[in-house]
């Protein structure tokens, strides 16, 4: 396709920056003994300056009176180091619902989440803020070639920042692993104690540094509340929190039932997937994407299988 020079020079540039902070360590098993953070919320009136329309969905059921307004809601998250991390929470459209909580990649922040959060969250609800990128080139600011949410689908969603890092293509100003793993369990923590969902149904979808989040976070929620992460798909996992990706997907496998976790990737990126596969989790997935390219460039269209339809089955399955 004609923009695969640049997507492949910016995942390029985004592997040299990222792997020259990681290579002179190896991870580690997944064995923090992480206490519940002290978790301080900060819910904000819906936006009020946004020309997004919010008329009644049409493609969920009827709305009643209980729930929530789409509009999304600032939130604030207290780590366990008392560090603040900001972010949006998107009710759902139906009560006690599942939460989605999407983990970016080091080249921007919960803002790559912008269309996708309004996607999962299905209410005929318009993205009301601004794309950092172009939607032309980066399709996952593009929803016009979104795999259609099933009608009785609605997922509550929550996106949030990894501290230190602003939106493309800024992106992530320091390198800091151990952090962001306290990052990536006070969201899921959060996610527990939004409004109108159920909080043992939580799954976390996340690229590149967030990929590997993703994981190692839903098996810490699952250490302090068992069963009530329910998956984690990673988009293009790496080891980059010096957490073994591998150890982990282990880890989740050895619930009862074992936890979904789902890897995709690139060929060229492929083998940690194929690791993880001998990991004894037989609830584990790969899928190697034909010129995917790295995290959230595997998000568009034309590929084979199409992870973003990938992302619906996850969900399917992970919260069945």
């Amino acid at each position: 396709m004609k923009s695969k020079p640049i997507l492949h020079a910016i995942s390029l540039l985004l592997i040299i920056t990222f792997l020259a902070g990681c290579m002179q360590t190896t991870p580690t098993a997944l064995v923090i003994e992480t206490p519940a953070p002290s978790v301080e919320t900060e819910t904000t009136a819906a936006l009020v300056e946004t020309s997004a329309p919010t008329a009644e969905p049409t493609t969920v059921p009827e709305v009643n009176a209980n729930l929530l307004p789409p509009d999304p809601q600032i939130v604030t998250i207290t780590t366990e180091d008392n560090f603040t991390l900001t972010g949006y929470y998107y009710p759902a459209g139906v009560e006690n619902a599942p939460v989605v909580v999407l983990m970016h990649w080091m080249m921007g922040d919960h803002n790559d989440w912008n269309e996708v959060a309004v996607w999962l969250q299905n209410r005929g609800f318009k993205n009301p803020f601004e794309n950092p990128g172009d939607g032309a080139q980066f399709r996952w600011w593009d929803p016009s070639w979104f795999p259609a949410v099933p009608a009785e689908k609605s997922y509550a969603v929550l996106d949030f920042s990894f501290r230190d890092c602003k939106p493309w293509t800024a992106g992530c100003q320091s390198i800091q692993k151990a952090n962001w793993v306290k990052d990536a369990i006070a969201a899921l923590m959060f996610a527990r104690g939004l409004e109108g969902v159920d909080p043992n149904q939580i799954t976390a979808i996340g690229s590149s540094i967030g990929a590997d989040g993703a994981a190692d976070g839903c098996a810490l929620l699952n250490k302090e509340f068992p069963g009530a992460c329910k998956g984690a798909l990673s988009l293009s996992p790496g080891d980059y929190l010096d957490v073994s990706y591998v150890a982990t997907i282990k880890e989740l496998g050895s619930s009862d039932p074992p936890t979904p976790a789902w890897c995709i990737a690139d060929p060229s990126e492929y083998a940690l997937c194929q690791a993880a596969e001998g990991a004894g989790n037989t609830a584990f997935k790969g899928f190697s994407i034909t010129d995917g390219d790295h995290g959230n460039m595997l998000l568009r269209p034309d590929l084979d299988p199409l992870p973003m339809q990938l992302i619906l089955d996850f969900l399917d399955i992970a919260l069945k």
